[in-house]
Formats: structure tokens, C-alpha cells, sequence
């Protein structure tokens, strides 16, 4: 046995087996915290292939039906909560064979439920278990405790078999007041929301408006758009809409007023450092100080190639990386004076104030002059003690997140199904932490423990504000 835990907070996805006798409490527990399709049930089955939940003429056939759909789940990588007595210890060892075998944590709920409890319950019940049975069971928990610890769990978790509240309680929501820092104060996290899915129809422009204003309802920080010419295949095909970004973020500082806009981010490769950082400066003089800059060294030829630009190898973009961001610097300076090998720094308007730059990537020497030259860093989540502990508090830290958000978890099972593709149901939960809102606060506290000081979300199943709106409880509660 690796742990036990006071309260229920469990791995997902996992194998659950529940342990207890009759009246415990545990189908109650997991209907409340699991959907219907993911928990298996004896007394289920019995009702399916016999006359009804009691029916225990009907046992063999319905045990054979539920270590049937078990080991399907398990093969797929599936939560699966297997509601028996699980005081049989044989069954109970094969499950947990089967688990690891799956590669999936595996967890004992155990119900030390009092047994009056369990006995008042019973008596409830339209079709009561045998009081001596019932007592056999209760007395079987004795030595239940011991087994399982010799059987080796991943985790243990004990319940008194009480009354349940709901699961997941509701995350409060406090409606934005104020304009949300870009890079939040340690322990704390400001959410961006980037954009790079436009299924806008026939209306462009109020679709986008919609949703900025939706993110600055919802409390977000701010509004990032990706810098494509073509749409990337991560997120979907090259025929849909993905516009150019600083034109739509210029229209999108008059539709809002506390959104930090800028992009994540721009290649190096699309525009001379120069032209880019006249339209900055542009944006934050319409905005009233709300741009920030991202920018990389870009990575996908095939825009390049359709465009007609220069796509040079990897050494020489990251040179054209490290070449840009001093520029950029230098034309958004006081003064006009030669710099960063510029005869001159003209550029008018300027940043009302100090343009943050963030810089994107993965490679060593792309850290490195993010730690040395930009504002911030944006990495993927896993790269993150790695990144902290080159930089130390050098340089801020942000995260691109690609989140599934539901209400319940039967919404969070909807949405997994309509975006997977062919992609494991599993595989695409866990690429892309699908849960509740309770569970992202979870995570996303934790990433702010870790250093983290912004998380640039992109909802791949962004289809229009609503989707926005429903990040409110995460982003009040990290914010």
C-alpha cells in the first residue's frame, strides 16, 4: 500500500474498486462523483441479465458481463469504478493485475462504515440483504484492512460512509473589477486567452468581439492571437480562417479596455524587427498601454514556402531572434539616437509605457535569450522546473495550456468525444487535462506554486463566447 488518503482526491483516469459491505455507501459515492458509464456495477448487471438488483440467481451471469466491460475499459485506458462488495480477495487481486497491466493507477476506496449505519440502510431497502449475511460482511472488514495492504495498491483511500456532498463544489466567482496584470504575482496566476481556432461564419468581426469581450467578462488578463499565415494542423485545417493578427487586435483594443492584446507570437521570420515594432507601438498607443510582443523564431516552412519567404535553417533564425529583440528595444527607447546598429531610432508613436516582449520556444540557446533579453518565457507546462531552474527569477515564466473545460464530468465526456478524432478517448484527456473546474484550479494552483506567473489557455473547443464565459470560476480563483 503506497498511500492513504483522508480525503477523496483521486487519480483520473484510474482503476477504482470499491470495498465494503451492503448499505456502506459506496454506489452513492460513486454516482456522485463518477459518470454512470464509467462505474460498473454488480447490482446493475443483476438487474440487466436477471429480474432485478437483488436477484442473486443472476450473479454468475452478471459478474461475467462486468469482468467483461472492466477489462475493455482498461484496455482503452479508461476510469473504471468497479462497484461490488470487493471483499473477495481473488477478484480483487485480478483487478489490480489488470489495472497495472493498463498502466493505470490503481485505488481501493475502502467504506469502514459503521456497521448500524449499514444496518439501517439495509432495512431501507426494498428487497434487504439477510441480516446475517449483512453481519458476515461487516465482520469480513476486519480483515479486509490488512489484505489490501499486503496487496500493494497505488493508493488506499478510507470513507466513513456518511453522507456525501457533492464531489466537486462550486468554485466561487467574483466579477472583475479591474484590469488584471499580464504577469501575476507569485503564488497567484493571470490567464490569457489565446485565440486560434475562428469558426466565425459570416460575421468575422463580431464573433471576435464577442469572445474579447466574453474573456474581459470572464476575468481573464488578457487576448493573444497566434501569428499564422496558413492554419497550423494542430488545430486544424489549412482551409479555415485564421486571420492576420495585428490588424484584428487593433480592432479589438476599441472593443475592450482592461485586455492586455498581443501575440503568441510572431515569427522573426514574417516581419524586419523594425516593422513589427512600429505596429506595437502602434497597438499600445490605440490600446492605452495594453500590448505585449511575443515572439519566436518560427518553425513551420510550408507557410513560408506559400508565402514567398525566407525560411533560412534553425541556427540562423534563432540569430535573427537574437538580433530582433535589442531592436525592438531600441525603437521604443526615449530618443532618436543611433542604436542596436540602427542609424537612428525614429518611431513615432511610442509604447505608453514598457512593452513587455515574451519570448516562445523550447531550445536551449532560445531560453537563454529569453532569461537575457525578454520580459518573460513561454514554455510547454512540462518544461518548467527545467526553465526555473536556468533562469531562477531572472525572467518571468508563462505556460501555453490546451485545456478541455466542463461543467460536470458527464460535459467534460461529451466534449472528449466530439474533438478526439481518432485519437483514444483517454490519450486525448490527458493531452489535454479535460475536467472540472474544480480539478484545472488544482492544477493550475500548482503551477503557480511552481513559478508560473501566466497561463495562455487555447480552448480547443473554443466555438464562441459561451465557451469563454465558462472559465470564470478558474480564473477568479487564481487570480
Amino acid at each position: 500500500m503506497r498511500g492513504i488518503l483522508p480525503r477523496v482526491d483521486l487519480p483520473d483516469p484510474a482503476l477504482v474498486v470499491l470495498v465494503g459491505p451492503a448499505g456502506a455507501g459506496k454506489s452513492t459515492w460513486a454516482v456522485r462523483r463518477y459518470r454512470d458509464a464509467e462505474i460498473v456495477s454488480s447490482d446493475g448487471l443483476r438487474e440487466r441479465v436477471g429480474s432485478g438488483p437483488a436477484d442473486l440467481d443472476a450473479s454468475t451471469d452478471a459478474f461475467a458481463v462486468l469482468e467483461s466491460i472492466v477489462a475493455a475499459r482498461l484496455r482503452r485506458g479508461l476510469t473504471t469504478v468497479v462497484d461490488t462488495l470487493g471483499l473477495d480477495a481473488a477478484r480483487r487481486r485480478d483487478w489490480l493485475a489488470a489495472g497495472r497491466a493498463a498502466g493505470l493507477p490503481c485505488v481501493a476506496a475502502v467504506f469502514d462504515t459503521p456497521a448500524e449505519l449499514c444496518r439501517s440502510r439495509n432495512r431501507q431497502r426494498d428487497r434487504p440483504v439477510p441480516a446475517p449475511v449483512l453481519t458476515a460482511q461487516v465482520r469480513r472488514m476486519a480483515d479486509v484492512a490488512a489484505e489490501i495492504t499486503a496487496e500493494g495498491w497505488d493508493l488506499v483511500v478510507r470513507l466513513d460512509g456518511g453522507e456525501q456532498a457533492p464531489a466537486v463544489a462550486p468554485v466561487p466567482v467574483a466579477a472583475p473589477t479591474a484590469a488584471q496584470p499580464l504577469f501575476a504575482a507569485p503564488g497567484r496566476l493571470s490567464f490569457v486567452l489565446q485565440v486560434s481556432r475562428f469558426p466565425w461564419g459570416d460575421d468575422p468581426a463580431t464573433w471576435l468581439r464577442e469572445v474579447a469581450v466574453a474573456a474581459e467578462e470572464a476575468g481573464f488578463a488578457g487576448l493573444a492571437l497566434m501569428d499564422h499565415l496558413i492554419q497550423i494542423p494542430q488545430v486544424g485545417r489549412p482551409f479555415e480562417p485564421i486571420p492576420e493578427p495585428l490588424v484584428s487586435l487593433g480592432m479589438l483594443a476599441g472593443a475592450t479596455s482592461r485586455l492586455h492584446l498581443g501575440t503568441l507570437v510572431s515569427p522573426v521570420t514574417f516581419r524586419p524587427p523594425g516593422v513589427l515594432a512600429k505596429s506595437m507601438a502602434t497597438l499600445d498607443a490605440l490600446s492605452g498601454g495594453r500590448a505585449f510582443c511575443g515572439i519566436g523564431a518560427g518553425w513551420w516552412e510550408r507557410e513560408h514556402a506559400a508565402f514567398g519567404l525566407p525560411f533560412p535553417a534553425a541556427r540562423a533564425r534563432v540569430d535573427l531572434l537574437e538580433q530582433a529583440v535589442p531592436t525592438l528595444r531600441a525603437l521604443w527607447a526615449r530618443g532618436t539616437k543611433p542604436a542596436a546598429g540602427l542609424p537612428e531610432t525614429t518611431c513615432y508613436p511610442r509604447p505608453v509605457g514598457a512593452l513587455p516582449i515574451i519570448v516562445g520556444g523550447t531550445g536551449r540557446r532560445v531560453l537563454r535569450l529569453a532569461a537575457t533579453l525578454g520580459d518573460a518565457c513561454n514554455v510547454p507546462a512540462d518544461r518548467v522546473p527545467e526553465v526555473i531552474a536556468a533562469t531562477g527569477e531572472q525572467r518571468h515564466v508563462t505556460v501555453l495550456d490546451v485545456p478541455v473545460l466542463g461543467d460536470d464530468r458527464e460535459h467534460v465526456a461529451t466534449v472528449i468525444e466530439r474533438l478526439r478524432g481518432r485519437t483514444a478517448a483517454a490519450t486525448f484527456a490527458a493531452r489535454h487535462h479535460a475536467g472540472t473546474a474544480a480539478e484545472h484550479v488544482r492544477r493550475y494552483r500548482s503551477l503557480a506554486e511552481a513559478g508560473v506567473c501566466t497561463a495562455f489557455v487555447a480552448l480547443p473547443d473554443l466555438a464562441g463566447p459561451g465557451d469563454v464565459a465558462r472559465w470564470a470560476p478558474v480564473v477568479a480563483a487564481l487570480s
